[in-house]
Order: structure tokens, then C-alpha cells, then sequence
């Protein structure tokens, strides 16, 4: 039987999250997916539809992830040169279910992006993570960001891990 699982536990293991990806230490985010992890941006018109039907603003599976991760790392990578400045915001953290070594955890999340040459951007939304207990800490398995923009088009590419 499995300790239970706390949101003092979870929200750390977010806190790190948001640490490396506004960093853009990305490598090392990448160690805290799942084999068969995937990360999810939903159109903000059908945030329940399912990326096999819907054309979503991010469906990756786990290559696609490390794919997207060489991309934006490369110094050439003009949607990312030079890097943006992120800050990131974790708040109204919940674990709605547990099953086994799986948790799901729903939040909310502000990220703040500071371009050169570019107005600020900022990222409103709500996520919802299946996490998976693995040595003392969790591994995500899926990444699910629900952005509650009414247009994306002014918001720029999101060239970044949001």
C-alpha cells in the first residue's frame, strides 16, 4: 500500500517543473516525463475534444517532445533567438484522483514571456497533469495546458514548453 500523496508533494514537485522550463534547462524537464509521456494544448474552442479528431495547438507524444526539445535548444532556432524570458506562475493546485501509482492534478497557471522587440505575453490557463509516483517523486506521464485566451493570434507563436 502506497503512502498517500500530498499537495505540499505535488506542488513542489510543480515548482521544479516551472523551474527548469524557465530556465530552458530542458534536457533536464525531459528526465521528468514518463516513456510514454505526451503534453496536450487543446484549441481553446473544444478544450474536452481529443487530438485524434481536433486540431490541436500541441499534440506530442514522446518523440514529438524530444523533437520539439532539440528544436528550440538550437541556436538557430529563430522563434527562440534570442531565448524569451519565462516566468512562470503555480497556484489553486488539487489532486482530483489517485489510482494506484497514478495521480491526477488539476491548477491553474500564469506564464509571463519577455521577448526583445516584442510586447509581453502572457499565458492564462488552466492545466491538468496524470502524474506517476516513481522514487520518492512523480514522472509525468500526461501534460494537459488549457490556455483561456478568446484568440491565440495575439498571444505569438508558442514556440516555448508552456
Amino acid at each position: 500500500m502506497s503512502a498517500p500523496v500530498t499537495r505540499a508533494e505535488v506542488e513542489d514537485f510543480l515548482y521544479q517543473e516551472a523551474e527548469l522550463l524557465d530556465n530552458w534547462r530542458l534536457n533536464e524537464w525531459e528526465k521528468l516525463l514518463t516513456d510514454d509521456a505526451c503534453y496536450y494544448i487543446p484549441p481553446n474552442d473544444d478544450l474536452a475534444g481529443s487530438h485524434r479528431t481536433t486540431l490541436f495547438i500541441v499534440a506530442d507524444d514522446r518523440e514529438r517532445i524530444r523533437q520539439r526539445i532539440i528544436r528550440v535548444l538550437d541556436p538557430n532556432c529563430h522563434a527562440e533567438s534570442p531565448k524569451s524570458h519565462l516566468s512562470r506562475i503555480i497556484g489553486n493546485v488539487r489532486i482530483v484522483g489517485v489510482d494506484g501509482d497514478f495521480v491526477t492534478v488539476t491548477g491553474n497557471f500564469v506564464a509571463h514571456r519577455y521577448r526583445r522587440y516584442e510586447r509581453t505575453g502572457e499565458y492564462v490557463g488552466n492545466f491538468r497533469y496524470i502524474l506517476k509516483r516513481h522514487e520518492g517523486s512523480f514522472l509525468i506521464r500526461e501534460r494537459r495546458m488549457f490556455l483561456k485566451s478568446h484568440e491565440l493570434g495575439s498571444l505569438g507563436s508558442v514556440s516555448f514548453i508552456l
